[in-house]
């Protein structure tokens, strides 16, 4: 490992058992050490995410198999990553200190240092401020791949396309607009009323404002529909699709058809078994995956629809903030 003089401990978001919020609280940690294909990244902006609410938690009860049965593991939440390498592990040859990168963080975000392995990071492109490289990790990749899975892979025309997207003021919404309609789609939008304007800077054709009207009578016209919320049964929303249109159920919530698991399990049943129109799909960071996003940053394709950035020792603040299900857009810290 090749180091530069480093402070022993940080600051961070510390998490010693699983509960809401309030169970977060600023500490004093080691700073991580790097393992031999990691690297360790002074970190400038950590964004949070509903999955970073989930592990807080503790629930639903299967993530404790790999986060820990009675406590957390990782003793630190938040994964969304951006800042600059400060030392890189024996085997990692592509980086060096110096380098700016965004990414997936191993060690936890919501801290002054964070490890992520070397092959889970990108280069911050020229231009992109840490904050959007940040708020553009998990939620930008979960609507790239959710696009692709429904049939709109990346460069590519979708003109001609009708796409409902659930939940577009959300961190995966907002980018899945954005990336829809610069493919070409027409695109709707379901979210409040206060949350309509934004959504409509972001691209969309058309909004319905869920708390005044019923995403259930809009017509049966969509192509792709991309719920990120999981209030409407899937069979609701298949009712809304042509006849080759597909269904993307993505929510970790509890919903109409249960919670994040079941609503995956039933809608690979209802793919294979009654020969329903459902798509499952799984969201990773890559360094090519993330190296797409950035050039999407830089030409305008997309833009992070930030809710708040906040100081790292208002994490609780923040974890809150996204936890409440209101937040528009991305919750972002920083030191």
């Amino acid at each position: 490992m090749t180091t530069q003089t480093l402070p022993q401990t940080m600051t961070a978001i510390s998490h010693t058992t699983y509960g809401e919020a309030d169970s977060l609280a600023s500490a004093e940690l080691q700073v991580p050490t790097p393992g031999p294909d990691q690297v360790l990244i002074r970190v400038d902006a950590a964004a949070l995410n509903p999955a970073d609410v989930f592990m807080m938690r503790g629930r639903p009860r299967m993530l404790r198999l790999v986060g820990g049965l009675t406590r957390p593991k990782v003793q630190v939440r938040g994964t969304d990553v951006a800042g600059e390498i400060v030392a890189v592990g024996a085997k990692v040859e592509h980086w060096r200190r110096g380098d700016r990168v965004f990414g997936e963080a191993a060690s936890g975000s919501m801290a002054q240092y964070a490890t992520a392995s070397a092959d889970r990071i990108a280069r911050i492109p020229d231009g992109v401020s840490a904050t959007d490289a940040a708020a553009s990790v998990m939620a930008a990749l979960a609507a790239r791949d959710g696009l692709d899975a429904a049939g709109m892979p990346a460069d590519t025309s979708a003109e001609g396309t009708r796409v409902l997207i659930v939940g577009a003021s959300g961190g995966i919404g907002s980018f899945a607009v954005q990336m829809a309609t610069a493919q070409g789609a027409h695109v709707t939008g379901v979210t409040s009323g206060r949350n309509a304007d934004a959504v409509r800077a972001l691209g969309a054709d058309a909004i319905v404002d869920y708390t005044r009207e019923s995403v259930t009578d809009l017509p049966a016209w969509f192509d792709v529909i991309f719920d990120n919320v999981g209030a409407v049964p899937m069979e609701s929303l298949h009712a809304l699709t042509t006849p080759t249109g597909v269904v993307l159920p993505n929510s970790g919530l509890d919903g109409a058809d249960g919670g994040a698991m079941m609503r995956v399990l039933r809608a690979n049943a209802r793919r294979y078994l009654l020969r329903r129109r459902y798509r499952s799909f799984y969201s990773g960071p890559s360094t090519a995956k993330l190296e797409a996003i950035g050039a999407g940053l830089v030409s305008g394709e997309i833009t992070p629809l930030i809710d708040e950035v906040l100081p790292l020792d208002r994490g609780s603040e923040a974890m809150a903030r996204v936890a409440s299900g209101h937040a528009r857009g991305k919750v972002v810290l920083t030191p």
